[in-house]
C-alpha cells in the first residue's frame, strides 16, 4: 500500500468515526412522535401542536402528533414507557396524569420516575374560580360565605375525577373549610356547557376554556389561583389578593421519553424543545392560548416530578379521590 493510500484511508476513517459520533445523538431516521393523552382540542394537545413544527425545524425532522385517550392518560403513558427508548417517542405529559395517577390507581402499568427520562417542561396554566351570574356572589369572599351558610348545596363542574380542577377545588374546599359537591363531566367544553347554562353554580379552570365565556358576561369570574393577574385577565385578582394566600393551581405540560433513551438523544431533544419555545410563533400562540411558557430543563423537571409526586399524592389520599 503506498504512503498516500495510507493517508487516505486514515482521513476516510476519521470521517467515519465523526459521522458515527454524530449519528448516535441523533434520535433516528424516522419521525419524533409527541404522543399526547387526550383528544384532539384540549389544551394539551393545543401545546403539543404549538410546538411540533418548531421542534420539527429544530431536529430537521418531521415530528407528528398521536393522540391516544382514555384511561385518564394512563393509555398513553404506558405505550410511550413501553416504547424503544430511542428518542422518536415521547410522552406530552399532564401534571395531574403524571404525578396524581399513583394516587388515584391502585395498580399502574408505568411509574412516573422509574419509567420516564424527563426531557423538558414546556408551559403552565393557572386555573380560574368562575361562578354562573345567577349566583349571588362578585368576590372570592362572598362566595365563600355563601358556600359556608349552605353547605352542600353548590355544586362545581370540573372535566373529570382527578383532573387538576378536581384535585385543585378539593384543596381549596380543606383551606377555605366549605362544602361544595363535584360535578365531573367528560372533558372541559361539556362541564363549561352546564355551568353557562346555569345547571351548575361554578367552576374552575384553565383561562383558554373559560375566557371567552367571562369576556361575554356569560361567566363571572372570581379570582386566578396563581402569584400574579393573568394578562387576559387583568381585572380578576389573584387568589392571594382575595385573602387565600396559600391556594395556588398550576397545570402543566412537559416532554418526556422512555427510561434508557440514551443521554445523547435527551440533551439534543431537550434543545429542539428549548429552541422551539424561544420561536415567535410560538410564544404568539402561547399568548394566545392563555398558557405560560415556563421552560425547565430535564433536571429541573425531574425535581418537580418528584415534589409534585408527594405533595398532591398526599392531598388526594386525604380527599379519597379515585379516577375513573
Amino acid at each position: 500500500m503506498t504512503r498516500r493510500s495510507l493517508v487516505l484511508g486514515s482521513l476516510c476513517g476519521a470521517v467515519l468515526a465523526l459521522c458515527g459520533g454524530a449519528a448516535s445523538a441523533q434520535t433516528g431516521a424516522g419521525p419524533v412522535t409527541l404522543v399526547v393523552p387526550v383528544p384532539p382540542g384540549g389544551i394539551l394537545d393545543q401545546v403539543a401542536r404549538m410546538v411540533q413544527p418548531a421542534m420539527g425545524r429544530a431536529l430537521a425532522q418531521t415530528v407528528v402528533v398521536d393522540n391516544r385517550a382514555g384511561a385518564s392518560g394512563n393509555i398513553a403513558a404506558t405505550a410511550v414507557a413501553r416504547a424503544k427508548p430511542d428518542g422518536q417517542t415521547l410522552l406530552v405529559g399532564y401534571s395531574m396524569f403524571h404525578v396524581g395517577n399513583p394516587a388515584m390507581f391502585d395498580k399502574l402499568a408505568w411509574d412516573p420516575v422509574r419509567d420516564f427520562a424527563p426531557v423538558a417542561m414546556l408551559v403552565v396554566s393557572p386555573h380560574v374560580i368562575a361562578v354562573h351570574p345567577s349566583v349571588p356572589a362578585t368576590t372570592l369572599k362572598e362566595l365563600v360565605d355563601l358556600a359556608r351558610a349552605k353547605p352542600g348545596t353548590l355544586n362545581y363542574a370540573t372535566s373529570g375525577n382527578g383532573s387538576v380542577p378536581h384535585v385543585g377545588m378539593e384543596l381549596f374546599k380543606q383551606q377555605a373549610k366549605i362544602d361544595v359537591v363535584h360535578v365531573p363531566y367528560k372533558g372541559a367544553g361539556p362541564a363549561m356547557q352546564d355551568v353557562v347554562a346555569g345547571n351548575v353554580q361554578m367552576t374552575i379552570a384553565t383561562p383558554p376554556s373559560l375566557l371567552g365565556m367571562v369576556q361575554s358576561g356569560k361567566l363571572r369570574a372570581l379570582a386566578v389561583a396563581a402569584k400574579t393577574r393573568h394578562p387576559l385577565l387583568p381585572n380578576v385578582p389573584t387568589t392571594a389578593e382575595a385573602g387565600y394566600p396559600n391556594f395556588e393551581l398550576e397545570a402543566w405540560v412537559a416532554l418526556l421519553a422512555p427510561a434508557g433513551t440514551p443521554p445523547a438523544a435527551v440533551a439534543r431533544l431537550t434543545a429542539a424543545a428549548q429552541q422551539a419555545l424561544q420561536s415567535p410563533d410560538v410564544r404568539k400562540a402561547a399568548d394566545a392560548a392563555g398558557v405560560e411558557i415556563r421552560y425547565q430543563t430535564p433536571e429541573q423537571l425531574d425535581r418537580q416530578v418528584r415534589q409534585d409526586i408527594d405533595y398532591w399524592g398526599q392531598i388526594i389520599r386525604q380527599a379519597g379521590i379515585k379516577a375513573d
